[in-house]
């Protein structure tokens, strides 16, 4: 017994001096110190790093901003022959490009996660995952080859005439067939985005508790009935994130789009068969090309707007994000 308590006064004792030995900054251990500082630097390194690439880009594009003002963004012509710009039709490509492929991509991606996570047998389900995700890792230089290479000629042989003879009463489908255009760049944009949205999609499902299945199984629900009630509603916040995360890629994509979008500017119309521009295709085209001057400061102002396009729909994210997960804790609350 004399000897347990020697060990135990002993081991107590070698506690003690190490906590006095124990090295403090301002009240905190050496280590604790150095890693909430340390972060804390990083945090503010990229804070400052965004902060110098919007300050520089804003600066270089100055000239235009004072030459054009608000002009810029609804003038049709980008001639730098005349001194002449602006990106009305690039701004309304990109929006038609992105708002295209979100519309398809998120119904097909939610309802691919769906599946993977509740009715793909087990067997197929890590490979159909593996599969997906490998999809994302393809660099976007090769959808855009593919795009050019197989999907334009298919669209304007195949695709484009058969929507035009069926639908073409709709002001979507009216002009002449060309395969490349705002149409087959939404496409490419799509297969794009597609496996991001099922990835995070099944991610988020395959969290939600197996209790709340089984509960909604026990009361007699159907498979459908667990995925309307149980499933997505919890998993919708994480879900509509992924969604925005993919409307973020398809708005800065760059060179797929440029190889299938035409990169010819038309009037602006709601005709998806028409050639045209988006902003990152501008700045690929013709950033090579310019010189400096008028020229230069209007190709890097289009970067600036494409920057306040996703720093806005990046806050509108948050916001969404925030509100629906508020709902989501008082709707819990009051079940």
């Amino acid at each position: 017994m004399n000897e347990v308590r020697s060990v135990t006064g002993a081991a107590t004792s070698a506690a003690t001096t190490h906590r006095r030995t124990r090295i403090t900054v301002r009240g905190m251990a050496l280590g604790d110190f150095v890693l909430q500082n340390g972060t804390l630097l990083i945090v503010i390194a990229v804070l400052a790093l965004i902060a110098g690439v919007f300050w520089v880009v804003l600066a270089s594009s100055m000239p235009t901003i004072h030459q054009f003002g608000w002009q810029f963004l609804t003038n049709q012509a980008f001639d730098p022959d005349h001194n002449s710009f602006g990106v009305g039709p690039a701004i309304f490509g990109t929006i038609v490009t992105s708002v295209f492929a979100l519309v398809f991509a998120a119904p097909l991606g939610i309802g691919a996660a769906v599946f993977l996570v509740e009715f793909c047998p087990r067997r197929a389900r890590t490979s159909l995952a593996f599969f997906t995700d490998l999809l994302a890792t393809v660099p976007s230089v090769v959808f855009g080859l593919w795009g050019f290479l197989v999907l334009a000629p298919w669209m304007q042989h195949s695709g484009e005439p058969w929507l035009k003879l069926h639908l073409g009463f709709l002001p979507f489908f009216v002009g002449t067939p060309r395969g490349v255009g705002l149409l087959t760049a939404g496409m490419i944009l799509t297969v794009m985005i597609l496996p991001l949205v099922i990835a995070i999609a099944r991610e988020v499902m395959q969290i939600v508790p197996n209790e709340q299945r089984e509960a909604l199984l026990a009361l007699g629900a159907t498979r459908w009935e667990v995925v309307r009630y149980a499933i997505l509603p919890f998993a919708r916040v994480g879900i509509t994130g992924g969604v925005i995360l993919a409307l973020g890629r398809a708005l800065g994509e760059t060179i797929a789009v440029t190889l299938v979008i035409g990169n010819q500017a038309n009037k602006i119309s709601p005709d998806l068969f028409a050639t045209g521009y988006t902003l990152p295709s501008v700045i690929a085209n013709q950033f090579g090309e310019a010189t400096p001057g008028l020229f230069r400061s209007a190709v890097i102002e289009a970067g600036l707007i494409l920057i306040v396009m996703t720093l806005i729909v990046n806050v509108l994210a948050r916001l969404l994000i925030a509100r629906m997960g508020r709902h989501h804790r008082v709707g819990g609350l009051v079940a």
